[in-house]
C-alpha cells in the first residue's frame, strides 16, 4: 500500500516496522509531524502514529481496532510534550456539508475515488474479500447486489 500512496501523491513512504523507523520520520521531518492519522485499525499503527508526532502535534485515529486491544503511552507525554491524541468516528463527517463538497471534488478530479476501489464483489464472495483485507490486499471493495 506504500506504493500506492506515492502513486497517489504521498511524498515519502516508510514502513513502520523497519527498524529505527520512529527516528527516520523525525529526521525527514525536523522532529515529527505536526499531523499523524491512523485508519488502519491496528494498535501497532496507532502506536507508530503517536510516537512520529511532534511535540504539539496531534495524532487523530479513524481505525477501529480490536475492542480487547489497549494502546499503551507515556502518559506524561501529553502533557509534557503537549501532544494531543483523538478519535474521529467516520471521519467526523457532516454529510449536509461534506457530501456535497467530496462529491465537488470527485468531479473536478480532485479526489480520485475510483482509483481507490480495487475490487467490485458479489455477496457471495464476501469471505473472499474479507481474506483481502487480512491480507492487505485492498484498498476498498464494493459489494455489488444484482
Amino acid at each position: 500500500k506504500r506504493a500506492f500512496a506515492l502513486e497517489l501523491g504521498a511524498t515519502a513512504a516508510i514502513d513502520p516496522s523497519e527498524e529505527g523507523a520512529v527516528q527516520k520520520l523525525r529526521d525527514m521531518t525536523g522532529g515529527g509531524v505536526d499531523l499523524a492519522v491512523e485508519v488502519a485499525g491496528a494498535v501497532p499503527a496507532l502506536k507508530y502514529a503517536y510516537d512520529v508526532t511532534r511535540r504539539g502535534g496531534t495524532t487523530v485515529t479513524a481505525g477501529l481496532p480490536n475492542p480487547q486491544h489497549e494502546l499503551k503511552i507515556p502518559a506524561v507525554s501529553l502533557t509534557a510534550n503537549e501532544q494531543t491524541l483523538k478519535g474521529s468516528y467516520v471521519g467526523s463527517c457532516v454529510p449536509l456539508r461534506d457530501i456535497p463538497r467530496f462529491a465537488s471534488m470527485m468531479m473536478r478530479g480532485q479526489l480520485p475515488i475510483e482509483k481507490l476501489m480495487t475490487h467490485q464483489i458479489k455477496l457471495e464472495d464476501i469471505n473472499e474479500g474479507f481474506d483481502r483485507l487480512a491480507e492487505g490486499a485492498a484498498i476498498r471493495q464494493v459489494v455489488v447486489f444484482d
